[in-house]
């Protein structure tokens, strides 16, 4: 198959994401300049982000048997490039901290950025798996990056062992499909499907292992063990990178491969998918409780999420991925900000992620104070917030698909929820214990935390043009 000039349009993007890697590489080589490096990336990925008007008239396109770029796909590539552009504002003021160079960790964003991208536009089992291994190795080296911390190394490790798992699950359960149904295309994979008489045997198996690759990414219980210590131990503006960027393509993949395939509704899967949710939605509230570190509450805090995503994935029809879209734009900008909160606090050598760093902040830094509450209140589902507009869509899906007890299950924890959100709001308003302003705050990541806080009470407030543009993407 001939790529065009118009596939090479349709490309761009991706085009300029590998780009932009390449000449932050080439600028280390000449002169290193973490100023340089930070700014060549965020023009990069603001170039990537404006080029998807000049691709989005040439889409519907299917680039090779391996990619497809639709309007799907280029709503996912701008919400991961946007998230990819706060990163680099957080990520600056985070490591100019500390005297060490910090070049590498662009490019390995950019990398990881890219990555992402392929997976969200994958119509074949060989994209989705290049594009998976291109974000985990960049994860890889992101996670560990302070390497003279030991907790950084030790997440970093962690995530490459269990990471390089779930792609052995993953590997084997596409060599399974590839066995039964001869074909690694989506659309191909959904025709014989749709055949009576597949062989079961093999794809029910393969499926299978398929999900618990998937539910390793998303850190979806029963496969989230590593993500309280990977969160714990990673820079927190990678942290926020992980939570976001890397869940929101995982997401998406999974949305676009099973609803092409419907696969997801066939009994075994359906109540797998079920079962996974309700432990999520149960395992991430409950342990959460038990937390005084503030990373690791959102660590469990974002298991907790994943399970409600999956709610409106199952409910499937028309409803459902309006309600996963507008939930995962929700969930990035709250992420972020709460990530980004963490980041501005810390001062280069330890993160603040003690619930004690947290009391009395009012008091020292009200601005910060307000955000970090803001982003608390819209994780817990508050009104005025994006986070109750993408709950009541989520609930809602889960209702239009008579689907009643994970929906009960969802509100039922989302009240248990609200009390380890509000452990830590109490404790920014109480009473400081000692008088300490901590580490000046970078203008970037200040533009960042504004820009969020701006976004975060408009989609509270007005919904319906994301909402709208939502409704009109088509899975090519």
């Amino acid at each position: 198959m001939n790529v065009t000039g118009q596939d090479f349009i349709a490309l761009l993007p991706l085009l300029i994401l590998a780009a932009t890697a390449v000449a932050v590489m080439l600028a280390v080589a000449v002169h290193r300049s973490h100023a340089i490096s930070a700014s060549l990336s965020f023009i990069g990925l603001g170039i990537s982000l404006g080029s998807l008007w000049i691709a989005a008239p040439e889409l519907p396109r299917q680039v090779t048997p391996l990619l497809v770029l639709d309007s799907y796909a280029l709503f996912y590539i701008a919400l991961l490039v946007a998230a990819s552009m706060v990163f680099v504002l957080l990520a600056y003021g985070y490591f100019e901290k500390s005297e060490e160079d910090h070049d590498e960790m662009y490019i390995l964003m950019l990398v990881a950025t890219l990555g992402g991208a392929v997976l969200v536009s994958s119509s074949h089992f060989a994209s989705l798996f290049l594009g998976l291994e291109l974000l985990s190795v960049a994860l890889y080296g992101m996670i560990a990056y302070p390497r003279r911390r030991p907790l950084p190394l030790e997440a970093g490790i962690k995530y490459l062992v269990l990471a390089a798992v779930s792609a052995a699950f993953l590997l084997f359960g596409m060599a399974l499909v590839y066995g039964a149904l001869g074909t690694m295309q989506f659309d191909e994979i959904a025709a014989q499907l749709a055949r009576p008489g597949f062989d079961r045997w093999l794809v029910l198996p393969g499926t299978a292992l398929i999900v618990t690759g998937f539910g390793f990414k998303l850190a979806l219980a029963p496969f989230h063990i590593w993500t309280p210590d990977v969160y714990e131990g990673a820079p927190a503006p990678v942290t926020a990178y992980v939570a976001t960027v890397s869940k929101g393509a995982m997401f998406a993949l999974l949305l676009r491969y099973f609803y092409r395939t419907e696969a997801h509704q066939q009994t075994p899967l359906f109540v797998v998918f079920s079962v996974i949710a309700i432990a999520s939605m149960f395992a991430g509230n409950i342990l959460a409780l038990l937390q005084n570190n503030v990373k690791r509450i959102l660590a469990y805090s974002s298991i907790a999420h994943l399970g409600y995503l999956l709610v409106a994935f199952q409910a499937s029809g028309d409803f459902a991925p309006t309600a996963v879209g507008f939930y995962l734009v929700a969930y990035f900008v709250t992420t972020l900000g709460a990530f980004g909160v963490v980041a501005v606090l810390s001062d280069g050598t330890k993160d603040a992620d003690s619930l004690e760093d947290y009391r009395g902040l009012f008091w020292r830094r009200p601005a910060v104070a307000g955000v970090f509450t803001a982003m608390l209140f819209s994780l817990a589902g508050i009104p005025v917030t994006a986070g109750f507009i993408g709950k009541f869509y989520v609930v809602a899906a889960g209702v239009s698909a008579e689907m009643w007890a994970p929906v009960i299950i969802l509100v039922i924890t989302s009240a248990i929820g609200l009390f380890y959100y509000l452990r830590i709001v109490v404790a920014m308003y109480s009473e400081a214990t000692q008088a300490k302003a901590g580490p000046a705050i970078a203008p970037p990541a200040t533009v960042a935390l504004i820009f969020l806080a701006a976004a975060l009470v408009s989609l509270g407030l007005f919904p319906q043009p994301l909402l709208a543009l939502i409704r009109n993407l088509a899975m090519g």
